[in-house]
C-alpha cells in the first residue's frame, strides 16, 4: 500500500511490464487517466468510478411511509460524511405536496445532523464547487452549500433540489458525483417525465426503488424498473444502497461510468478474482511438462478435476 503516490507515478504503475492487472476506486477523472494509460501498455485495468446510485420513490410509497424513508436517506446519505461509493446521491419523485414535505424533512434532518470529517484537505472545496456547478444548472440550495473552518476537514450538509425540466436539460452535469454530504432531489413534472429522467440517468453501482408495500406503486414500478435496471450493477428495492455485505452474490460494478468492466464485481467471490485471473491452455504437452494440477496422477488424490466432461478425482 503505497501513500501520497503522485499522479505520474500512478501512471507509470499501472502501465509498467511486470504488473499484470490493476484495479482502481476512484473517480471518474483519475479513472480514466489510468484506463488510458494502462490499455495503452496492453495492460488490463479494472475501473470501479463516479456513482450517484439513484433512489426512485413512487408516490405511494411516500403516502404510506414518509417519515421511515425521509430516515433512512438521510442516514444512508450522511453516513460516513457522503464517502461511500454507494451513497445515495440523488433521489428522483413526483412533485406534489408529500415530495415537498419530504424534502422539508430530509432538510431538517440534514441541519439536525453533526457534519462529519472529510477524508481530503481539498474535499470542502471540491464539493463548494460541485455545489456551485449545481446552481448554474438551476439547482435549488434547501440547506448547507458552505465551507466550514475546522477541525478537521468539513463541509455543511447540503441538500439540493431541483425541476425535472431542468434536470433533462442539463442532465450530465447534474449526474456529476459529488462523493460527500451533498444531495440532489430531482422533482418530475409527471409520470412520463420520471421515466424520461430514470432513462437519461447515466451508469451506476446501484438504483434503488421504494414502492407501496401492497403493490398500489405496481403499475409505476413495471415502468420505471426496467429504465433503472439497464443503468446500474445492483438493483434494490424499499431499502438503501449503503451498507454492502461481502458474498458471493454481491455484485459491485456497472454500467459505464460507474466501471469500465461492468462484466466483472469488485467484491464478492469468487467473481472478484477472475479479474486477476488469466486463461492457460495447454495443447500436445508431454506429462512430465505439465503442471502438476494437470498432470496423469491426482497430485492429492482430492483434486477435483474436469476430464471429458465429468468431473472426477480419480488417476488418469
Amino acid at each position: 500500500m503505497l501513500y501520497h503516490m503522485s499522479q505520474e507515478d500512478g501512471l507509470t504503475l499501472v502501465s509498467h511490464p511486470l504488473v499484470g492487472a490493476t484495479a482502481f476506486v476512484g473517480s471518474r477523472a483519475a479513472g480514466l487517466r489510468l484506463k488510458q494509460a494502462a490499455e495503452g501498455a496492453g495492460k488490463p485495468i479494472y475501473v470501479e468510478m463516479s456513482s450517484i446510485n439513484p433512489v426512485v420513490v413512487l408516490p405511494h410509497a411516500l403516502e404510506e411511509r414518509l417519515p421511515q424513508i425521509v430516515n433512512e436517506f438521510c442516514t444512508s446519505a450522511l453516513s460516513g460524511t457522503g464517502q461511500f461509493c454507494t451513497n445515495p446521491g440523488v433521489v428522483i419523485m413526483l412533485a406534489g405536496p408529500l415530495s415537498e414535505r419530504f424534502v422539508e424533512q430530509a432538510a431538517n434532518a440534514f441541519q439536525a445532523t453533526p457534519p462529519g470529517l472529510l477524508l481530503q484537505k481539498d474535499a470542502p472545496i471540491r464539493l463548494a464547487r460541485t455545489v456551485t456547478s449545481m446552481q448554474q444548472c438551476h439547482a435549488r440550495v434547501i440547506t448547507g452549500g458552505h465551507l466550514l473552518k475546522g477541525p478537521g476537514y468539513r463541509f455543511e450538509n447540503t441538500l439540493l433540489s431541483v425541476s425535472g425540466d431542468h434536470f433533462l436539460q442539463q442532465s450530465s452535469d447534474l449526474q456529476e458525483e459529488a462523493f460527500g454530504n451533498v444531495s440532489l432531489v430531482i422533482l418530475a413534472t409527471n409520470r412520463a417525465q420520471l421515466l424520461e429522467i430514470v432513462e437519461n440517468l447515466e451508469g451506476n453501482l446501484t438504483g434503488t426503488i421504494y414502492s407501496h408495500s401492497a403493490g398500489l406503486d405496481d403499475p409505476l414500478y413495471e415502468e420505471v424498473e426496467p429504465l433503472l435496471q439497464a443503468k446500474v450493477g445492483r438493483l434494490l428495492n424499499d431499502k438503501m444502497p449503503t451498507g454492502v455485505t461481502v458474498s458471493p452474490a454481491m455484485m459491485h460494478g456497472g454500467p459505464f461510468p460507474a466501471s469500465g468492466h461492468p462484466g466483472f464485481t469488485a467484491v464478492g467471490l469468487p467473481a472478484s478474482l477472475l479479474r486477476f485471473a488469466a486463461r492457460r491452455c495447454y495443447e500436445n504437452i508431454p506429462n512430465r511438462h505439465l503442471p502438476e494440477e494437470l498432470q496423469e496422477k491426482n497430485p492429492t488424490g482430492r483434486t477435483w478435476r474436469l476430464v471429458d466432461g465429468e468431473w472426477t478425482q480419480r488417476d488418469l
